[in-house]
C-alpha cells in the first residue's frame, strides 16, 4: 500500500513537473506570433520591434509590463495593453495619440495632442490643424492647455475655420480665423456655450468677436 501511494506521489509530481516544465520553461508553449491590434499610422513591424519578445519565448513568462511599457515608448502611442493568448500568441492592443494643433519648432512643425504631447515633427503641418502659439508651450504649461482644450471644444463647422490659437494666460484664449478675424475666448470653461455662441455671431459682419463672457458677446 505505502508504495503504491508513494508510486501515485511520484507520478503526480512527475505530471506536475512536466506541465511546468512545458509552461515555464518549454518552447512548446512559446511566442509564435505577435498580434497588434489598433494601429492606424504605426507600422505593425515598429511596435513588434519595440515590443522585443523573442519568438518562442515561454508565453506564461512574458513580463507584460515590461511590453507595455516599451511600446508606449513610441511617442504616437497613447496606450498599450499586453496580453497573452494560449496556446502561442502575444497580443497588444494599442491607442494612437491624435494631433489637434501644430506647433512651429525651428522652421518645422511639431504635431501635439490633447494633452500637450509631440507625437512627431515633420517639415509642414497638415493645413487642417491650427497652429499654437504660446510662450512656454509644454504638456501641462496652463495657458498651453487651455488653448489645446478649446481647440477640442469646437465642433467642426468651426474647427475648420480657425489658422491659429494662442494664448497669453488660461483666461486668454483668443482665435485667428482663416479669413483673418479674430475671437477672443478667453478661458476653457463654457466652451460649448460660447461655440454656439460664436457660430450664430459670425453671420455678422466684424473683425473682432470676444465671447469670452457668453454673457455678454460684443463685436468690433
Amino acid at each position: 500500500m505505502r508504495a503504491r501511494t508513494a508510486l501515485l506521489v511520484l507520478l503526480t509530481v512527475g505530471v506536475v513537473g512536466v506541465a511546468a516544465w512545458l509552461v515555464f520553461f518549454s518552447p512548446v508553449l512559446g511566442v509564435r506570433s505577435v498580434e497588434i491590434v489598433g494601429n492606424l499610422t504605426v507600422p505593425e513591424d515598429r511596435v513588434k520591434e519595440k515590443a522585443a519578445v523573442p519568438s518562442q519565448h515561454p508565453l506564461a513568462t512574458v513580463d507584460l509590463e515590461g511590453v507595455e511599457a516599451r511600446v508606449l515608448t513610441l511617442p504616437q502611442l497613447a496606450t498599450a495593453k499586453a496580453e497573452r493568448v494560449w496556446p502561442g500568441t502575444l497580443r497588444i492592443r494599442v491607442t494612437e495619440r491624435r494631433p489637434v494643433a501644430s506647433l512651429p519648432v525651428g522652421g518645422r512643425a511639431a504635431l501635439v495632442d490633447a494633452h500637450g504631447v509631440v507625437i512627431e515633427v515633420r517639415d509642414l503641418a497638415p493645413a487642417w490643424l491650427p497652429v499654437l502659439k504660446v510662450d512656454r508651450p509644454a504638456a501641462g504649461d496652463p495657458a498651453t492647455m487651455a488653448a489645446l482644450k478649446v481647440v477640442q471644444s469646437l465642433p467642426g463647422s468651426l474647427a475648420g475655420k480657425v489658422r491659429q490659437v494662442s494664448a497669453t494666460t488660461a483666461e486668454g484664449v483668443s482665435l485667428e480665423l482663416t479669413d483673418g478675424r479674430t475671437v477672443f475666448w478667453g478661458g476653457a470653461e463654457r466652451g460649448a456655450e460660447k461655440a454656439r455662441i460664436l457660430a450664430r455671431v459670425l453671420g455678422r459682419k466684424a473683425d473682432v468677436y470676444d465671447v469670452s463672457s457668453p454673457d455678454v458677446v460684443t463685436l468690433k
